[in-house]
């Protein structure tokens, strides 16, 4: 708005000088015009009195003409008196045009006697001279004097009007002449003076809105500088190092965070590649990650990296890194720069591990006084079969005895498997019966059922397989059935279901072909104000007997391979219970990051 108006100020400021200047100069052409029609009145005098004067001499001329003949006879001298007649004509014509009406009768007498000069006395001389007369009559030469001195006469009366009209419009002249040189002083000091106080004016006007532009600037620099600072705080204030980078990826601006994560100070990084600073690597295969410079060029939006990605520091050292990228776009929504935030999760991968390894451990253990139990029953059974067996019994019962000690061993056997196939780890995923890992786990918990007198019933379909790590999958049902059971309590139920699901089913867990597998239970059920912390790692409603790892590794494993995992409870009306509901698909694209 201040700009506008001292672009305005300078418009009048401009203007106003020139507008003064075409008034001076329209009074100054009227001044020079009418000053002009006077010259040309003088000029007009000038001509009468040159015309006035040129007809006095040819009327001398005709008389010198004709006393020469009148004297000597010779038609030589009347030569002048010829040739004067024909510029006469033409001298009195232009006067008749140019006289004054005040004057026209000096000419109109002028003419006459002139003529009269040529009838009465001119030509009658002439005659008597040709025909060898007397001319020396006193009365005629005395009556053509006569003509001579009014004709002359009458040219004086023209000349001294003519001269008298000149006169007065010289002194006309000179007036105006004064008048417009005092006119032009008078219109210069008032046009300065209104030009120099309109132009202070408008100069202070445009000063003012100047300054106060200025003034308007200098606090917005002010603002700019304290909002950078307070920027610039802010980023080294933050636990995550960032880095800004132009449009073309090459960095501007990293905070200390950024700077002591990559081994790169602020001043080294400045305008090279982010790729050169921000290099990272996937952890597997050691190749190049695209850099999220690359990737919010690509995409046009916030971007994160892949899992399991290694940042090579400048100094070769390595740090497991999380980033993302942003870009910053201006008023118009084009991208001017990219923000890339990364922290190191180092720390973080070993304590998730560590977490993860202490949870393998406790199931482990769980399972391990559960198996104690369920191979301690057998043995015991074939070691008083061999007791009966020595005191010589009847061949009978020696078969009987034989029978069922290897009934016995069978189970031990059954039992010993599959604790050898829970932690037996794959490289790679392969496929997996669920029926056979499921009856497996049951078996393996039977004494467990037992001890707790919960009932266990199973409706697997005959045969339904999903790619996967089957111990990870192991470690996941074994931790949802043992929350089962362990909710339902005394004389509870728990049914584990393994439904297969179509790709085109409608189901708010498949979105592919594969299989959903409930486990329920008929406990109290789960608090709402619980429900909402499951999934979170170290808590737990079993008090001392729970790590709070379960849950949370369970979903990190089904999450793992493409799957989901949902709780539903209800702890009012009849239907009281959790229902614990895991999809997985039959060829799912795994994710190793998990969590």
């Amino acid at each position: 708005m201040e700009f506008k108006r001292f672009k305005r100020t300078l418009r009048q400021v401009l203007l106003l000088p020139i507008v003064a200047c075409l008034l001076l100069a329209c009074v100054l052409v009227w001044q020079i015009r009418g000053a002009n029609a006077t010259v040309g009145l003088i000029e007009e005098s000038d001509q009468r009195i040159a015309l006035a004067t040129l007809i006095e001499k040819l009327i001398v001329d005709e008389e010198t003409g004709l006393r020469g003949y009148q004297t000597t006879s010779d038609q030589r001298f009347l030569e002048p008196y010829h040739d004067a007649e024909a510029p006469m004509l033409q001298a009195i014509a232009e006067l008749q045009s140019t006289v004054r009406p005040g004057q026209q009768q000096f000419l109109s007498q002028f003419i006459q006697e002139h003529q009269t000069w040529h009838e009465a006395f001119a030509g009658p001389l002439i005659a008597t001279v040709a025909a060898g007369g007397h001319t020396n009559d006193v009365d005629l030469n005395l009556q053509g004097v006569a003509r001579m001195n009014a004709m002359r006469d009458s040219l004086n009366e023209i000349i001294s009007a003519a001269e008298k009209s000149r006169k007065d419009r010289i002194a006309l002249w000179r007036r105006q002449t004064r008048h417009l040189l005092l006119l032009l002083i008078a219109l210069a000091l008032a046009i300065g003076l209104m030009v120099g106080l309109f132009t202070r004016g408008r100069l202070e006007s445009a000063y003012a809105a100047f300054r106060h532009a200025i003034d308007l600037q200098r606090r917005r620099a002010e603002e700019l500088f304290l909002s950078e600072q307070h920027l610039r705080t802010t980023l080294a204030s933050i636990g995550d190092g960032v880095i800004a980078c132009d449009a073309d990826g090459r960095v501007q601006m990293m905070n200390m965070v950024a700077q002591e994560l990559t081994g790169w100070t602020e001043s080294e990084a400045q305008n090279l590649p982010l790729d050169q600073v921000f290099h990272v690597v996937d952890e597997i295969s050691r190749q190049p990650v695209e850099n999220p410079v690359a990737k919010v060029q690509r995409l046009k939006r916030i971007v994160g990296i892949s899992q399991h990605t290694i940042l090579l520091r400048k100094d070769g050292s390595e740090l497991s890194v999380d980033d993302s990228g942003a870009p910053i776009r201006d008023a118009l929504g084009q991208i001017t720069g990219i923000v890339v935030v990364f922290r190191d999760i180092t720390l973080e991968l070993k304590t998730r591990a560590a977490l993860l390894a202490n949870e393998k451990l406790a199931v482990a253990g769980r399972l391990a006084a559960t198996i104690a139990h369920e191979i301690h029953n057998p043995l015991d059974s074939v070691a008083n079969l061999l007791y009966l067996l020595q005191h010589k019994p009847t061949e009978e019962e020696s078969c009987q005895f034989l029978q069922m000690a290897q009934t016995e061993l069978a189970r031990v056997t059954q039992i010993s498997r599959a604790m050898l196939s829970l932690y037996r780890e794959s490289k790679a995923p392969v496929r997996v019966n669920l029926k056979e890992m499921l009856d497996d786990l049951l078996l393996l918990m039977q004494r467990r059922f037992q001890i707790l007198g919960v009932t266990v019933s199973a409706e697997f379909p005959p045969e339904i397989d999903v790619e996967g790590f089957p111990a990870e999958l192991r470690q996941v049902f074994t931790n949802l059935i043992t929350n089962a059971v362990e909710a339902a309590g005394l004389g509870g139920a728990v049914t584990v279901r393994i439904t297969p699901q179509p790709a085109d089913a409608a189901s708010s867990l498949a979105l592919e072909a594969g299989a959903i597998v409930e486990i329920t239970d008929n406990g109290s059920g789960i608090p709402p104000e619980n429900r909402d912390r499951l999934f979170q790692p170290f808590f737990t409603t079993k008090g001392e007997r729970g790590t709070g790892l379960g849950l949370w590794v369970s979903q990190g494993i089904i999450r793992k391979h493409a799957g989901s995992i949902d709780l539903v409870s209800r702890t009012d009306g009849p239907n009281h219970g959790t229902t614990a509901r895991v999809f997985l698909a039959a060829k799912p694209v795994l994710n190793p990051g998990g969590n």
